[in-house]
């Protein structure tokens, strides 16, 4: 019976090996690849008489020891729980050429510098007139907010 338990464990570590992984695909949480990362070594550790009770202890403190030491500074390299900026705070007081009219409730298009065509509605309500030059105000969502450029603008 100890050689069965001795031949499978190996197999047990590589199934918490698989399941862990999966699961932190699925979650994408940084919280089970620990787990995962944990069980390679007690593959290799369940081919020695080491009893269960101790894998499944050094498996714990493993994890735990991962997770508490190596995991801040893991989400702070991917930046992972964090928006980043992006290009699209960059658009806020760009000069953009409106494409399609905007009118008070019909949304319209503009064009970017580098070409991009957005949707887009006036900022006051007004009507913005195809060929316009305008500004961007602000960004809702994925709507350019835009106002007509004044010439001390």
């Amino acid at each position: 019976m100890i050689n069965f338990i001795i031949t499978v464990m190996p197999w047990v570590w590589i199934g918490v090996l698989v399941v862990s992984i999966i699961l932190e695909a699925l979650t994408l949480g940084l919280t089970t690849i620990w787990a995962a990362i944990a069980s390679v070594p007690l593959i290799f550790l369940a081919r020695t008489s080491l009893p269960l009770k101790w894998q499944i202890l050094i498996f714990v403190f493993l994890t735990a020891g991962l997770a508490i030491f190596t995991r801040p500074f893991v989400v702070k390299f991917l930046k992972s729980g964090k928006q980043s900026p992006g290009n699209i705070n960059s658009l806020d007081g760009q000069t953009v050429l409106c494409v399609s009219p905007i009118a008070e409730f019909k949304f319209g298009e503009v064009k970017t510098k580098n070409g991009v065509v957005w949707t887009a509605k006036s900022e006051d309500g007004n009507e913005i007139p195809a060929d316009s030059i305008c500004i961007v105000s602000r960004v809702e969502g994925n709507t350019l907010v835009v106002k007509i450029k004044t010439t001390g603008e």
